[in-house]
């Protein structure tokens, strides 16, 4: 980054899609698309390479990654507010100018951000060639410190996680034994003469059985020798009648 490339290019008025390395880069940060139009216009009038980010979260990522001379940030910007997007680009370090902009409705806030984050200026929307003009000066101007770095983990606490330093694999903690099992090996086997096997029921003689098969045997023979005898009277009553 250059101060004196960005004081060159005061007088600069023209046009251009600049994508020259040794240009400075401007990143433009804000959700309004009327805002965005006209602030990257006024910028390529200086011969800036414009980069737009629509989101603050986001907005510090590339802030980390462009390393821009000159960040524009919006107050009302969604996921991450252009003052906590300030500090967190002003925690990370660099050179980076951050000019705030802010409806007038929000210009007591934007005041109170600026001396906040550290930023070189702070402009009402909408933003016009004169207004510009006019800060240019205190833009391209010493950049403050930032008191607001001190009190940003009370900011937001719960957003910012930080990471500890890996102490290598966690130990886990010996299993216990469980109780009242043996280990293996300490359980007794039996001995050989501890093998017999018991019945648990006795079984009933087979003699009965056989028995039982053979008296109902008699009994069907004795009742189909009385069908027979029976039979055999009917027949000779029948005989003599018919004679």
């Amino acid at each position: 980054m250059s101060e004196r490339n960005i004081g060159g290019m005061i007088d600069m008025a023209y046009v251009s899609n600049n994508s020259n390395e040794e240009s400075p880069t401007v990143l433009i940060v804000d959700n309004n698309a009327m805002s965005l139009q006209r602030l990257s216009r006024l910028f390529k009038i200086k011969d800036f390479n414009i980069e737009i980010c629509e989101d603050g979260d986001k907005a510090v990522d590339e802030y980390i990654r462009l390393d821009p001379e000159l960040v524009v940030l919006s107050l009302d910007i969604p996921s991450l507010d252009g003052h906590l997007a300030a500090l967190e680009m002003r925690e990370h370090g660099g050179e980076a100018r951050i000019l705030f902009i802010a409806p007038k409705r929000l210009s007591n806030l934007a005041q109170d951000a600026a001396l906040s984050a550290g930023a070189v200026a702070c402009l009402e929307k909408p933003i016009s060639a004169t207004s510009l003009e006019e800060s240019w000066e205190q833009i391209l101007g010493p950049i403050p410190e930032a008191p607001g770095l001190e009190d940003l983990d009370q900011l937001y606490p719960e957003d910012r996680i930080k990471v500890e330093e890996d102490d290598g694999p966690m130990s886990l903690p010996p299993l216990p034994a469980l109780p009242g099992m043996p280990l293996p090996g300490e359980i007794p086997l039996p001995a050989p003469d501890d093998l017999s096997v018991e019945l648990p029921v006795s079984l009933p003689p087979l003699a009965a059985t056989t028995t039982t098969k053979k008296k109902s045997g008699k009994l069907k023979l004795i009742l189909l020798l009385l069908v027979v005898a029976l039979g055999g009277v009917g027949y000779y009553a029948y005989s003599n009648n018919m004679f």
